[in-house]
C-alpha cells in the first residue's frame, strides 16, 4: 500500500446520522466505540426534522448523532448504522476533516486503527 493510499485510509471523518429515540442513540454510540469503529460519539438533543419521503413532506423528531471516525473505519461505520436503524433509507453522510488539533486527530486514529474486519 502506497503512502497517499494510508494518509487516506486513515483519513478522519465526520459521519452524521439520526436516529429515532435516545436509547438506540446511545446503543449505537456504545457499540461504535466498543468496537473500535469510532473513537467518540456525541449524542446531541432531539431535533425536529422536516423532509420528504415518498412523495409527502413528514415531521419527526430524531436524535443526531456526530461520530468522530477514520476513512478506513467508515465502510464498518455505515454497515453497524444501517443494521441497527430502523429507517428504509437512514441518513448517513461523511464530513472529511481537512483540519484539527493534531493531538485530537492522532487519538481518533489510534482509537480506532484496530485490525480491519474482512
Amino acid at each position: 500500500m502506497t503512502s497517499s493510499s494510508l494518509q487516506s485510509l486513515n483519513q478522519p471523518l465526520l459521519v452524521l446520522t439520526n436516529v429515532p429515540d435516545e436509547e438506540l442513540a446511545r446503543s449505537l454510540a456504545r457499540s461504535l466505540v466498543e468496537g473500535g469503529l469510532a473513537a467518540c460519539v456525541n449524542v446531541l438533543a432531539p431535533v425536529a426534522s422536516v423532509y420528504r419521503w415518498q412523495g409527502a413532506i413528514e415531521q419527526a423528531v430524531e436524535v443526531p448523532l456526530l461520530v468522530k471516525t477514520t476513512q478506513a473505519r467508515y465502510p464498518e461505520v455505515e454497515q453497524a448504522i444501517v443494521a441497527a436503524h430502523p429507517y428504509d433509507v437512514p441518513e448517513i453522510v461523511a464530513i472529511p476533516l481537512s483540519a484539527g488539533l493534531p493531538a485530537y486527530l492522532r487519538w481518533m486514529d489510534e482509537e480506532t486503527r484496530k485490525p480491519l474486519q474482512t
